[in-house]
């Protein structure tokens, strides 16, 4: 067996129906209750709502994505001993239903960041787009982040100058409500005041004590999936690297070597994520996929067309800068040495990862670029074929 071929849906409001879901060619469902407010606990009748309502529709509730992680964790405020207490006890109620891969992220107050979300790509599809100036125009004349010009060049701030003096009053929204959009599944997003309070409280904390945090829980969880047959993988930081001073911890190789030595063992692994990971110019994945294969708990693959000053826009799957076909066989690899061992683990769910708009979704309502049915369900085929091809190539 090579990969289980997931999806990612959020849930009863999810434009995309399980049925459409079931005919794309996938097992498995990566989902989460979005509906519970993040520091609460999963109750075992909730979870088991969710799956039944998945298995009815003839697949597999195969990863939690994501078990978010309190903020109040991430700050180390006095309320993180029993908001990972709450946690544990999530994590122990998913394992009593079965699941057995949850993917968490520690990201504070932003998760995923792009400055334009409709970029027309050449064959007419829509995509998204990360751009320095623009992001660089929000935080020192929009958001007026203090100390903000310190953490940009002198060629950044003259770009973001003429950028911003040439935005209308409507672009500067569409900005701001780009920069500031919440994941798909909960369409939620903060004022730009709120946002703001939280970038500065972040920004007192530091980096450091963030990171140790991180650790902090987690020595407190990882324990616990190992005693519960749980499989953790942490979502590399996206894009992997600090944004408007916010402190990014799982961005780079040795982001990931601090985490997985923090509690040495297989329960506690990673998302092998090759567009956050990818958006960095300086991280080699092709070794970072060798080095922490054994560690590799769920696997999100996409593309993306980068440049070392930090611009990038997500491509289609088998194009952009990112060698796929490297990455995958080293994964098939790695899967086809876990079934020879015969350990008790789960086959390396994966899932692809955004898809541009395509078609009719191009005015359907509540449908993003990186979360279309057709432009993901192109690139799920595409994977599918490669992974084959290498499967074949090479007898796995």
């Amino acid at each position: 067996m090579a990969f289980e071929h997931t999806w990612r849906w959020f849930g009863p409001n999810d434009p995309i129906t399980l049925r459409e879901i079931k005919q794309v060619g996938v097992t498995g469902i990566v989902t989460a209750l979005h509906h519970i407010p993040v520091g609460e606990i999963w109750t075992i009748d909730e979870i088991m709502k969710r799956k039944h309502e998945i298995e009815k529709a003839g697949l597999t509730w195969s990863v939690v994505e994501s078990l978010p992680v309190h903020e109040n964790i991430k700050k180390g405020s006095k309320e993180q001993p029993e908001l990972i207490r709450k946690y544990r006890e999530s994590m122990y109620n998913l394992a009593q239903c079965g699941i057995r891969t949850i993917c968490y992220n520690f990201m504070p107050v932003l998760d995923w960041s792009r400055t334009d979300l409709n970029v027309p790509t050449k064959d007419g599809t829509i995509t998204t787009r990360f751009d320095q100036k623009a992001f660089a125009a929000f935080d020192l004349y929009i958001l007026n982040r203090p100390n903000a010009e310190k953490d940009y060049s002198p060629e950044i701030i003259t770009e973001a100058e003429i950028y911003f003096k040439n935005l209308g009053s409507a672009e500067k929204e569409w900005l701001i409500k780009t920069i500031l959009f919440g994941l798909p599944g909960s369409l939620f997003t903060l004022s730009l005041n709120d946002f703001k309070k939280a970038v500065i409280e972040y920004n007192s904390i530091g980096e450091e004590a963030v990171r140790e945090n991180l650790y902090k829980f987690i020595r407190e969880v990882a324990p616990a999936a190992e005693e519960y047959g749980l499989f953790l993988a942490i979502h590399p930081d996206d894009p992997p690297w600090t944004l408007l001073g916010l402190p990014r911890v799982a961005g780079s190789r040795k982001d990931i070597e601090k985490i997985l030595d923090a509690y040495d063992s297989i329960h506690n692994g990673i998302t092998f994520c090759t567009g956050s990971l990818g958006a960095g110019f300086n991280n080699d994945l092709t070794n970072m996929v060798r080095a922490f294969a054994n560690k590799i708990n769920f696997a999100h693959l996409r593309s993306l067309v980068r440049d070392e000053t930090g611009n990038f826009i997500e491509s289609s799957h088998l194009e952009g800068d990112i060698d796929l076909y490297t990455i995958m066989k080293e994964l098939l690899i790695e899967q086809k040495g876990r079934e020879q061992s015969g350990m008790d683990r789960p086959v390396m769910p994966m899932r692809p990862d955004h898809g541009q708009l395509m078609l009719f979704e191009l005015e359907k309502n509540g449908i993003y670029p990186g979360y279309s049915l057709l432009g993901r369900m192109r690139g799920l085929s595409e994977l599918k074929g490669l992974e084959l091809g290498i499967t074949r190539s090479i007898n796995l």
